[in-house]
């Protein structure tokens, strides 16, 4: 049998450990591995290679994907979704691992619905907004890296008597900002799934601030678009100078830590040893199962309750 892997949209840390966990099952299973490489894009341009240990080799401690990925507009036309499909039959593929997020899954479905095509999908997507999935691979280098720079700023922060926002990646989803606030111990957290009330933050902190404290931390989601008038918001309420610092990509880069190359090495075992035609593999309640792509795409994304409830407080929301 031979079977492919490729990454598709956003990169992230634990795609590689991925890669070489599914080069050496793959042989171990006497299945042939074939690397897509730049995603969607590859594949209509039928980059598309056996794999050997040789490309196992040396990439686990890596951050990023070593065959690319792509966010491919061609992928939406009829035609070069079908030069995608003779490329792979081309070649005898008979299953595709796929390394993403729901775009990439929506594309497969699509891909799938057209021409057959089997695929294993694996959450790849430090945003973790996968619908019926905990955890998605990245996740937990990117929350290391967000703690590691708030942990940093807060140490400026309180030297110079500052304010700082600290703007954290995730398009509609805030799980990054509402972990890493809580594990950094920040001040205030706004996110798109909690309301949130200024003026009960500006009562709170500004007691807080007459009974001595110093300096204050804002995690925020990007989805709001909201750092640069929280900022100003800052300085007017507590008059405190305050910065703006968008981590940006840095998150989505860096070695992957143990727990997200641990879960690479099963999400992928688990990827190869499905016998679905069109599947994603999740992550709930501390165990993998396999869910079709229909029930997981249709399904709503929701945060854990538990989180949401701790951020209530670093929104301005009462809690009961």
């Amino acid at each position: 049998m031979n079977v492919a892997i490729m990454c598709s949209g956003g990169d992230c840390s634990g795609m590689n450990p991925a890669i070489k966990r599914f080069i050496e099952y793959s042989l171990e299973k006497n299945k042939t591995p074939y690397l897509i490489y730049n995603g969607l894009e590859g594949m209509i341009e039928g980059k598309i290679k056996k794999a050997s240990l040789k490309e196992a080799s040396g990439i686990i401690f890596r951050g990023g994907t070593v065959i690319g990925s792509s966010r491919s507009k061609r992928f939406y036309e009829y035609r070069y979704r079908k030069k995608a499909y003779e490329e792979l039959k081309k070649r005898g593929i008979e299953r595709v691992v796929v390394l993403g997020g729901d775009g990439s899954f929506k594309a497969m479905k699509i891909f799938y619905d057209e021409f057959g095509m089997p695929f294993s999908g694996v959450p790849a997507t430090i945003d973790n907004d996968i619908a019926l999935n905990s955890y998605s691979l990245g996740v937990d280098t990117a929350l290391n890296i967000i703690r590691r720079a708030i942990d940093e700023i807060r140490d400026t922060a309180s030297s110079f008597k500052r304010g700082f926002v600290i703007e954290t990646m995730g398009r509609g989803c805030g799980y990054l900002a509402a972990v890493s606030a809580l594990a950094g111990g920040a001040e205030i957290c706004l996110i798109p799934e909690v309301r949130y009330s200024l003026d009960s933050i500006k009562k709170r902190l500004q007691k807080e601030f007459s009974e001595g404290r110093g300096y204050c931390l804002a995690v925020v989601s990007e989805a709001l678009d909201i750092s640069v008038k929280l900022k100003e918001w800052m300085q007017e309420c507590f008059d405190i100078e305050t910065r703006v610092t968008v981590l940006g990509h840095t998150q989505r880069g860096g070695n992957p830590t143990v727990y997200d190359r641990l879960m690479a090495y099963e999400f992928t075992t688990y990827a190869l040893e499905c016998e679905e035609k069109e599947a994603i593999i999740v992550y709930d309640n501390g165990r993998f199962e396999t869910k079709k792509a229909t029930c997981v795409i249709e399904s709503k994304y929701q945060m854990d309750a538990k989180i949401l409830d701790f951020v209530k407080r670093l929104s301005g929301v009462v809690r009961h």
